[in-house]
């Protein structure tokens, strides 16, 4: 584990982890080369996927790293959404508009325009195809978590990078927040001895929670389910944190909240198909979306509305379905048990209908327990004068209760001790500051960093290994083993 990633600096070349390296064409060993006697060359990137997670990319190559990388291209089989993000990169000072290319055009691309690493920020279902394809036509590949949803698209991602040598970094931005890292420290430290336990819980609330069944995240054919799209980045976090590897997992759960036969069962009644009022011919039904807790209307959200609403009329796409309606095939209730190959046992649980949004975290060892929590919404309350945040990891709120409070505290005690509470100090962006560093480990490579947060393409597949043995484990009501996946490689410490 602690797998030193490749970066967009073309110069800095870093085989892939565990992998062995076959033979190159003879056009990509001399690109190679002349990528490797130039180091100061900026990185061409193309992007592929341009909803909102792109975002972040975009700002960072067009802002603080303006200088190691270069934004060839973008790509989408949304026309509109790229034209949104061509109007982005002029506000931000571009000289003029990048190119546009069919993501049916993807080798193409890259081989015609020496491309030396793809950002794929794509749904879910797509990541192995656009990774496999990207490796093989001889770029580079940054990935959004989940690094794919199933056990093929595992297999092919890993007999991609044996046989091309090519690299893929899945983004886990969660191990640069700050209070996820000061936990790592206590526990790399030894100060509460051998792991043998951990206790991890976390809340998704009615807006945040809610999100994930009104979009394409609703089917699992699609995401994977919570346990892999969601779960993929707090799975990483306990593989990380202990630096250990998920050998065994038995799951249990279900669609408990969401869909339209709870909406029946608790006798909601009838309900628009959609958030957003008068949006189309179909969002027929009674209600009124503006006094709905669950409705997301896009009007009243600028960014939604630009990205989704005004482009439907090019692929159909709908952001803002109702969160009762049929078709949800993903659960919104879950907990695991998972094994490690060291001795450890994780107990999780994902409920994602809460009151509030955050997560706890217990670490129990030989010589005491280290427990993180974290408030990140403590209400859910709705004002008629702003519009609620959906994220609120990724844009701090302020909306709390005279009981519980936004904010965070880890607490270390061992035996026979009294306990401390350890100081984290956040940064400036997202996840407390932890976007900032992840994206200067991608764009100016990783410096010496004890704590092992860079991540290889194994550590994507240790974590979506955790997901679909969970989701094996739901349908056959067993324990199911990842080594019994073939993901295509031994995911086992020192195999």
């Amino acid at each position: 584990m602690g797998n030193t990633a490749n970066t967009v600096n073309p110069g800095s070349a870093v085989a892939p982890d565990d992998a062995t390296v076959d033979d190159r064409t003879a056009d990509e060993a001399t690109a190679d080369a002349a990528r490797s006697a130039n180091p100061a060359r900026k990185a061409r990137i193309a992007l592929i996927g341009t909803g909102g997670r792109s975002e972040m990319y975009i700002r960072a190559i067009f802002g603080k790293h303006s200088d190691t990388a270069e934004l060839v291209a973008f790509s989408d089989v949304n026309p509109g959404r790229v034209e949104f993000y061509q109007k982005l990169i002029q506000e931000l000072g571009a000289p003029g508009p990048v190119a546009a290319f069919d993501p049916a055009e993807l080798t193409a691309f890259i081989r015609d325009n020496d491309i030396d690493r793809v950002v794929v920020t794509t749904p879910d279902y797509t990541h192995a195809d656009y990774i496999v394809e990207g490796l093989e036509a001889g770029a580079d590949v940054v990935v959004e978590k989940p690094l794919t949803i199933d056990a093929e698209g595992c297999r092919r991602i890993t007999k991609a990078v044996e046989e091309t040598g090519r690299n893929v970094v899945v983004t886990f931005n969660y191990r640069y927040s700050p209070r996820n890292s000061a936990l790592k420290e206590i526990i790399q430290s030894g100060v509460i001895g051998k792991v043998t336990s951990i206790d991890f819980s976390w809340v998704l609330d009615t807006v945040h929670g809610a999100d994930y069944f009104r979009r394409w995240h609703r089917e699992k054919k699609n995401s994977g389910g919570l346990l892999i799209h969601k779960a993929s980045h707090h799975f990483d976090l306990v593989n990380w944190w202990i630096d250990d590897v998920p050998e065994r997992v038995f799951a249990s759960g279900g669609l408990r909240f969401y869909g339209d036969r709870n909406a029946a069962e608790r006798g909601l009644g009838p309900r628009p198909e959609r958030g957003t009022p008068d949006a189309g011919a179909s969002a027929a039904g009674t209600g009124t979306a503006e006094r709905d807790p669950f409705a997301l209307d896009l009007r009243e959200d600028e960014r939604l509305k630009a990205l989704f609403l005004d482009n439907e009329h090019f692929d159909g796409y709908r952001r803002d379905q109702d969160v009762f309606t049929a078709g949800i095939t993903i659960e919104d209730n879950l907990a695991l048990v998972v094994d490690y190959q060291g001795g450890p046992t994780l107990s999780y649980s994902l409920n994602a209908h809460s009151p509030w949004e955050g997560y706890r975290v217990a670490v129990n060892g030989t010589e005491g327990r280290a427990e993180l929590e974290v408030v990140e919404r403590a209400a859910v309350v709705h004002s008629t004068d702003k519009k609620t945040v959906v994220d609120p990891s990724a844009t701090p709120v302020e909306e709390e209760d005279a009981v519980r409070r936004n904010g965070e505290r880890l607490v270390v005690q061992r035996h026979w001790e009294p306990a401390y509470e350890v100081p984290i100090v956040n940064g400036e962006g997202g996840h407390g500051g932890g976007d900032e560093l992840l994206l200067s480990d991608l764009f100016n490579g990783p410096g010496e960093d004890p704590l092992g947060r860079p991540s290889g393409y194994l550590d994507g597949l240790r974590s979506v290994s955790v997901g679909i043995a969970g989701n094996a484990s739901l349908e056959s009501g067993l324990p199911v083993r990842t080594a019994d996946l073939d993901l295509g490689a031994d995911l086992r410490r020192g195999a």
